[in-house]
């Protein structure tokens, strides 16, 4: 085997396009923290990357037999890489992912297990869970408390409201991700729950906060109505297309949690270039 197809296979199981989205969390959660504290930045972004790709490894040697029956083309079924060696990979990456955030402080690093301990249960139990999407929202809502944690205030009531904010919306997203697996209609309640960031902002938000926030609601609602127009109107609808267009969503999501704290211009430059990674890196590596 050369080495483009390692790295492929590679890139594949960590669902490396979804990256950006994982960047913008950590960010957001940040920032909401207070900020500050530039050198904890490296070790936050790589700590919680490194438990997002070995979660996505985990995910994958948890499904061999599954896939081996439904999803022929993923890596383990097709002999691209042995189960041992993700299994490995995959743990690997969640115990180097809580190291590293050792150094953002003991509340990241406490945090940062939580995160690894839901990330497993998730792993393990997605496939006969009913409720599973609400682990994956669980881990979604970790980075937040981690990432405020490196922050110069500390973690604050902000990463956490707004985490939750965040859970809501990737439970919404992960009962449509079912669909790819489990045949059926694409859910129409648990849909309700993508709008749970905009209802947060426009609650928390008053006076000129409200207008920061109303106008990336704004842009969150119109992608929305793009990823969800042929599920409303009728159409066919590609779930994969629809999930990588939702899960693309995550970075408007972690815009509006922090579009009242900070400058238009900055937020805007950075979570719209990491919208724009995420989307042209799903052309290349697959999303779910």
């Amino acid at each position: 085997m050369n080495s483009a197809p390692q790295f492929r296979t590679l890139f594949v199981l960590g669902r490396v396009s979804n990256l950006p989205t994982v960047w913008s969390n950590s960010l957001a959660g940040w920032w909401l923290g207070g900020g500050g504290n530039y050198w904890k930045l490296p070790f936050l972004l790589l700590g919680v990357s490194l438990l997002y790709t070995g979660g996505t490894f985990l995910n994958d040697a948890f499904d061999e037999e599954f896939d081996r029956q439904r999803r022929a083309e993923r890596p383990i079924p097709t002999g691209k890489i042995s189960a041992k060696m993700v299994w490995g990979f995959g743990f690997g990456q969640l115990a180097l992912g809580i190291f590293l955030l050792l150094f953002c402080g003991k509340v990241a690093a406490a945090a940062a297990v939580l995160l690894a301990l839901f990330i497993v249960l998730y792993d393990f139990t997605h496939k006969f869970l009913t409720a599973s999407p609400w682990l994956m929202g669980a881990c979604r809502f970790w980075v937040y408390p981690i990432a405020g944690a490196a922050g110069a205030d500390g973690l604050n009531g902000f990463p956490i409201f707004c985490g939750a904010a965040l859970a809501l919306y990737v439970v919404g997203l992960s009962y449509v991700a079912r669909r790819e697996s489990v045949r059926g209609k694409v859910p129409f309640r648990p849909l309700l729950l993508l709008a749970a960031p905009i209802v947060l902002a426009m609650t928390m938000n008053v006076g000129n906060f409200r207008q920061s926030a109303l106008w990336i609601s704004i842009v969150l609602m119109l992608w929305l109505i793009r990823c969800l127009r042929t599920v409303f109107f009728g159409g066919g609808i590609n779930i994969g297309l629809l999930v990588s267009n939702l899960l693309a969503g995550v970075v408007l999501v972690d815009w509006l949690a922090v579009a009242p704290i900070i400058s238009h211009a900055t937020s805007a430059i950075i979570f719209l270039a990491l919208f724009g990674l995420t989307k042209w890196l799903q052309q290349f590596v697959p999303a779910t």
